[in-house]
């Protein structure tokens, strides 16, 4: 049988007359979650063949990752490349281990490199040598956090030096882990490399614990990391609720998306406001996050407050050009500049208040994956093997529709993905915590 021999057709006992005493929004351009519409539909069936393409077409068709029949490269004259770049992750170790143990073991691939330091180990491969990887070397990683290869921010723009040590190196295949600069990064390799009219595969793997980028629905670590953040949110709230006027205030990462922020008030449930970039908010005023955190003060005698860190930013004064290493721009310590005001707010008032402030950003970062992403990675890691092997290049391995796929790079860097104010995800959040779906006087 196929998708259209089934009817899904839900019965009705009639038309709906009464309205809900759910108040959300039938605007697309309110910052505000919207009503589901009876002409709004999840296609079943997601996957097809060649005969179906006109039909499928216009659904958008991505590529099924997994191994080929037929491959391109010789796997015993093959040298393949691993770099981990960026800020640390969870999973990053899982993730060179499965792509060690694939290359090994399923194609018998006997020239690993692990490049130390990100892009750097590409440009300063005399100083900081490669590692050679073999599974003796590897079996044992996904036990910690961090990488064994170490990792580092910026380099990725010394495009034509770094093509010349893959030369010179003999690499086929690199494979690429990291987030939307080290794809960027690779992205800029991969025309470098077309120009010279090279056999190099560049293959990414999407590690960026803020779960931004495009065309990938998650990435490696993110789950790690809600679960690491829902410790700190638990510690935040037993602090606030055991103190008379309690107000747990919790940062975490989440530079220009709110989804730690989104799924960890989701997990734990204890959150009363959660602030996240792509929903802006004001301090003063009657409809400001101080009012109407004083009057939850006043009616609970706690509170608890998460806010992602690239949150309220518009709030703060800051260079505006500053810029780290890898080109993201520096941003304001959204958690101090809520303490110090918090306090301020209340203090005003001859109120006395018992504020805790939990940053749990870099032990987030440091832990061993979860189990659910130690999986995520060991399948991306085989994947991207798969792909790089078969030829492919300029791609990365992500999941669709839980599904495993070949995203091309230029597509996953084109833009941040976010959380959407009008979207379900936003919408239960801001049932689950109970505060007004737009703070905005």
């Amino acid at each position: 049988m196929t998708a259209a021999d089934y009817d899904f057709t839900i019965s009705r006992l009639g038309d709906p007359e009464v309205a809900s005493p759910i108040h959300l929004s039938k605007r697309f351009d309110d910052f505000q979650a919207n009503y589901v519409t009876d002409d709004q539909l999840v296609l079943y069936d997601v996957e097809g063949d060649n005969s179906q393409l006109e039909s499928i077409r216009s659904r958008g068709i991505l590529e099924k990752a997994g191994p080929r029949e037929l491959i391109f490269y010789r796997p015993e004259s093959l040298h393949a490349a691993i770099l981990t770049a960026g800020g640390l992750c969870p999973g990053l170790n899982d993730v060179i281990r499965a792509v060690v143990m694939t290359l090994w073991y399923r194609y018998g691939v006997r020239r690993i490199s692990g490049l130390r330091y990100g892009y750097h180990g590409l440009l300063a491969a005399s100083e900081v040598p490669p590692i050679e990887l073999r599974p003796d070397v590897v079996r044992d990683i996904h036990r910690t956090g961090g990488t064994i290869l170490g990792s580092s921010r910026g380099g990725g723009d010394r495009t034509e030096q770094m093509v010349d040590q893959l030369e010179a190196m003999g690499v086929n295949a690199l494979f690429a882990i990291g987030g939307d600069g080290t794809q960027k990064g690779a992205v800029a390799l991969c025309r470098e490399i077309e120009r010279r009219h090279l056999s190099i595969s560049v293959v990414g793997i999407p590690k960026t614990i803020d779960n931004d980028l495009s065309f990938v629905e998650r990435s490696f670590g993110f789950e790690t990391a809600v679960s690491e953040a829902v410790h700190a949110v638990a510690a935040a709230h037993i602090e606030a609720r055991d103190a008379i006027n309690g107000i747990g205030l919790v940062k975490v990462m989440g530079r220009e998306s709110g989804f730690i922020a989104a799924h960890t008030v989701l997990a734990q449930n204890d959150v009363n406001f959660v602030l996240v970039p792509e929903v802006p908010f004001e301090l003063e005023g009657s409809n400001g996050l101080l009012a109407h955190l004083e009057r939850r003060l006043h009616a609970r005698k706690h509170a608890l407050v998460l806010a992602a860190e690239g949150a309220g930013q518009e709030l703060m004064a800051r260079s505006s050009a500053e810029k780290d290493a890898s080109g993201n721009l520096r941003l304001g310590d959204i958690g101090q500049f809520l303490k110090q005001n918090i306090s301020r707010y209340f203090q005003a008032k001859g109120e006395a208040i018992n504020l805790k402030y939990i940053d749990p950003s870099y032990i987030i970062r440091a832990a061993p994956a979860v189990p659910s992403d130690a999986i995520y990675c060991a399948r991306l890691g085989a994947n991207a093997v798969h792909a790089a092997l078969s030829g492919r290049t300029r791609c990365l391995v992500g999941l669709v529709n839980n599904r495993y796929v070949h995203v091309p790079m230029d597509l996953a860097v084109g833009k941040r993905r976010g959380v959407d104010p009008e979207g379900p995800l936003w919408r239960d959040v801001v049932e689950a915590t109970g505060q007004p779906p737009l703070m905005c006087n």
